[in-house]
């Protein structure tokens, strides 16, 4: 049986008002009942447009031409937005942002966990442009567009779009994609690259991955660009374990919370991509908690201790989780080297032992940083503890508002404040921080 073929949408301009943002960042617009995703509109306006896709439950469509503009709308700060799928938002201003995505967490946290804060708390913010000290970007060898390309993906296909600089990776990078492009196109590997990803600190950690290993000659030269850049090199060839550097590498560390602090890590590392809202965040972090000498406090999906290591300078006793072996391993060596003590334990919290030694202890306070996923399978021994405070930091607000609603509807505590931490501007990412008290 023969699949009939999809007709191509009309090449037809039309015109609709705009109502709402859905969570792609683009325009809503409902025509005769029928609802229309517009990318590049805005709530308030009116635009012409012309569809993308048609299907029988909606349509997708990118705008042509703005008739009535939102007072909300800006000019995007980058030459390559709309092409680029790297950023959506670009065309909103940074406090409507702001106010989205604050709409956003609340709104999940109404219709999924059914409840609402006691105190909605001001946006964590930072600078909007050249914040992103991690990223990972696609790498390919296309010769009819110049060689190799080094980017995001385009906004509306798996093509990789082709790049002159990125205005919100760390400046060092962002500025030099072109030159790097076209260090790659001299190498004998260039087709053999598939992807790099850059680490930002005192200097610039570039992981390549690569399928062949680079010639001498493709060495001397990655070298020398190194040496002009003042770049760290890394090659990783297969799987984490093979990651290694190119020659000898310097050490990479930051500061958890602007003080004196220092955090050591590696390349491969997760850390906070945006350092200015990250230290912010710490610090809300901890003055919500309420922190103060001689507390316990358990802290979960600890990674390398970001919140950890400012915990115990602060005087708390920690006791920190985490269940990937060289985050544990690094986590631990970073209190050392900063002259700290506390445990630091590996533990799979999607799998939590309810007989683990570390959950027989009362706690005076929590704070928990899950990934994507939350922390649905913890939050029973979490509440058993007895934590009066526990801070959520959230990537996710559909898992924040489920565990939020488990909580309070199943574990007697309430949402006393949440905010968002605007840790990804331009995009439609939400990052939160919520405040539950017994």
């Amino acid at each position: 049986m023969s699949r009939t073929k999809r007709k191509p949408p009309p090449d037809t301009e039309f015109s609709a008002e705009v109502t709402d943002l859905d969570h792609d960042g683009r325009g809503v617009a409902r025509i005769n009942g029928k609802v229309t995703f517009i990318f590049g509109a805005l709530p308030g306006e009116t635009v012409r447009y012309k569809l993308l896709r048609v299907t029988r439950a909606l349509d997708e469509a990118e705008v042509t031409a703005i008739d009535v503009a939102s007072p909300d709308r800006v000019t995007p700060g980058c030459a390559h937005f709309g092409l680029c799928g790297g950023c959506s938002l670009q065309h909103l201003a940074p406090a409507a942002q702001i106010a989205f995505k604050q709409q956003a967490m609340l709104e999940a946290l109404r219709r999924i966990g059914g409840v609402v804060p006691e105190t909605i708390a001001d946006a964590v913010t930072g600078p909007v442009w050249t914040y992103r000290r991690r990223a990972r970007m696609g790498v390919k060898l296309v010769p009819k567009k110049g060689g190799v390309l080094i980017g995001f993906r385009e906004r509306d296909a798996n093509a990789l779009a082709v790049l002159n600089r990125c205005e919100v990776v760390d400046p060092r990078l962002g500025l030099k994609l072109r030159l790097l492009g076209a260090l790659f196109d001299g190498l004998s590997i260039a087709g053999q690259i598939p992807q790099i990803e850059v680490s930002a600190a005192a200097h610039v950690a570039v992981t390549i991955r690569v399928l062949a290993l680079p010639s001498d000659d493709d060495r001397a030269k990655l070298l020398a660009f190194a040496a002009e850049h003042d770049y760290d090199f890394y090659l990783q060839s297969g799987g984490p374990d093979t990651l290694a550097p190119l020659s000898t590498a310097r050490p990479l560390d930051y500061s958890p919370d602007g003080s004196a602090l220092r955090l050591a890590f590696q390349p491969a590392d997760f850390i906070q991509i945006n350092s200015d809202v990250s230290q912010r965040m710490v610090v809300q972090a901890l003055d919500w908690l309420g922190v103060e000498p001689g507390n316990e406090v358990l802290e979960l999906f600890a990674g390398l201790g970001n919140f950890t290591l400012p915990l115990a300078a602060r005087g708390a006793r920690v006791t920190a989780v985490e269940g990937e072996t060289g985050l544990v391993a690094r986590g631990r060596a970073n209190l050392q080297a900063n002259g700290y003590d506390g445990r630091f334990l590996k533990a799979d919290l999607f799998k939590p032992d309810p007989k683990a030694e570390w959950l027989k202890h009362r706690y005076d306070l929590a704070l928990i940083d899950p990934p994507r996923s939350g922390a649905k399978e913890i939050l029973p021994m979490l509440a058993a503890t007895k934590a009066r405070r526990i801070v959520y930091v959230s990537c996710h607000p559909g898992t924040l508002a489920r565990d939020a609603g488990e909580l309070v509807n199943t574990y007697g505590y309430r949402l006393t404040r949440a905010g968002v931490l605007d840790m990804f501007p331009h995009t439609t990412h939400v990052e939160s921080m919520a405040l539950f008290e017994r």
